[in-house]
């Protein structure tokens, strides 16, 4: 009788259950089935929307109610708090399975290479991201003392970050923030925070409901120059075929004509100017100088030789996400990616690395919502299960599902599961209850650990 075709993800982040879930929905699973492990190197799943997506977001951490109906399935498994490669490597996984998908993301900051970047009170938005995230493998304290604050971007994490910061603490005490990063947040003295593009509004990358979600702070008061709104025929053009950039660019024309209001933290979003040198003294952040852009005519911009210094002593770059090089896995240096075809693993000699796939930002880099993912995971698995279907994979020298567990337990490998996230979850609502919050976020490993039963 034909056994269950063995698949190991690792990253149960979206990216990693969206796949899974596409295998759940092939013609394979019905016959002879699949058998699917998830390695997730934190002791909880969801990645991203755990430790990426900003707490006062709930309506996005909403997507974990469908993640989990995934997760709930009979042939699913869990393996938190398992590293690739330091648990398991390549050739292990290799020896238990028949085919291997990587979805581990990327979640540490992209360089940007101007004078002044290592200076004391320049910082990665990634790290500031995983602090108020409560992520247990980052410091439990943040300096806040700057009042005025650069943020450099105009993605969706530079909105988050300049939004924490120019939110109180007791704004965000009904999400999920666990203690440590309210009392950090209380001791916040930012009152200024400004927000840089080198580009145009029509160029922003914010979605049009987390740009508006600015405005809906009572602290809050969003300022945008008129002069900044600006657009040659490449900007008509994107706000003509882009319905999301038209209404960005909206949003911002609506705030740039409106009267400046009398709330208490002032927001700034800046157009046109582009980071040239972090400026410091003692070896710490006093300012940013950068130089005004103009439109080319094609919606791309060039240097205008005049440039403004910024009084702010803290630089948040925001920029894009980095995913880490996976051992054992060809890598493109230049996109942080993984060369594939069709989520095919592709070595450097051209041909496709035996049963092993890429979905997610570690396929193509992180661009797009969390929802994008999923039609990477449908191709990934598309092109997995006809590498099936005509005996291109290879067959696993041990391919029963306790073998796993006896090999982690042999390295003596402490890993959660999913019944653990069960517990763990209890235990984080049940810290919220008395507070009248859905839950108050578990932040160390070993807490974790123990609240997961592992």
């Amino acid at each position: 009788m034909p056994r269950p075709l063995r698949v190991a993800i690792v990253g149960a982040g979206p990216a990693g259950i969206y796949a899974a879930d596409a295998l759940l929905k092939s013609e394979v699973a019905a016959e002879p089935g699949v058998s699917i492990d998830l390695f997730e190197r934190m002791p909880a799943p969801f990645g991203l929307i755990r430790y990426g997506v900003a707490p006062d977001h709930p309506r996005i951490k909403g997507i974990i109610t469908a993640l989990h109906q995934v997760l709930d399935k009979p042939q699913i498994r869990l393996f938190g708090n398992v590293d690739y490669p330091t648990d398991i490597s390549l050739d292990d996984l290799r020896a238990f399975y028949d085919a291997v998908i990587f979805s581990t993301g990327a979640t540490a900051d992209r360089e940007l290479s101007i004078p002044g970047i290592g200076l004391d009170g320049s910082y990665g938005a990634a790290d500031f991201v995983s602090w108020y995230d409560g992520h247990p493998d980052v410091p439990r304290t943040w300096p806040l003392e700057a009042e005025k604050v650069a943020v450099l971007g105009v993605g969706n994490v530079a909105l988050d970050v300049a939004r924490i910061l120019a939110k109180t603490a007791d704004e965000l005490l009904p999400t999920e923030i666990p203690p440590n990063v309210h009392d950090g947040l209380k001791a916040n003295r930012a009152k200024e925070i400004h927000v840089f593009g080198r580009r145009g509004p029509a160029q922003a990358k914010f979605s049009p409901m987390e740009l508006r979600e600015l405005d809906h702070s009572p602290n809050i008061e969003v300022i945008v120059d008129p002069e900044d709104i600006d657009y040659d025929a490449g900007s008509i053009e994107t706000r003509r075929g882009n319905k999301q950039a038209d209404m960005v660019a909206k949003t911002l024309e609506n705030w740039a004509i409106r009267d400046a209001g009398d709330r208490p933290h002032k927001l700034f979003l800046h157009f046109f100017e582009s980071p040239a040198e972090i400026l410091g003294a003692d070896g710490k952040v006093v300012g940013l100088r950068t130089e005004r852009t103009a439109l080319d005519g094609t919606g791309n911009v060039k240097g205008t030789g005049a440039f403004k210094d910024w009084d702010v002593t803290a630089v948040y770059r925001a920029v894009g996400y980095l995913s880490d090089k996976l051992p054992k896995l060809p890598w493109d240096l230049a996109s942080g990616t993984v060369p594939d075809e069709g989520g095919r693993v592709v070595e450097e000699g051209g041909g496709h690395l035996q049963s092993v796939y890429v979905t997610g930002w570690i396929r193509r880099g992180p661009i797009g919502l969390i929802g994008h993912t999923k039609g990477d995971a449908n191709e990934t698995v598309a092109n997995l299960l006809d590498d099936h279907a005509h005996g291109r994979l290879h067959t696993p020298a041990s391919p029963a599902p306790e073998a796993v567990e006896a090999f982690l337990a042999e390295r003596n490998v402490r890993h959660t599961t999913w019944d653990g996230w069960y517990r763990l979850d209890a235990a984080e609502r049940a810290l919220g209850e008395p507070q009248g919050r859905e839950r108050v976020k578990i932040v160390e490993r070993e807490d974790m650990l123990r609240e997961s039963g592992a």
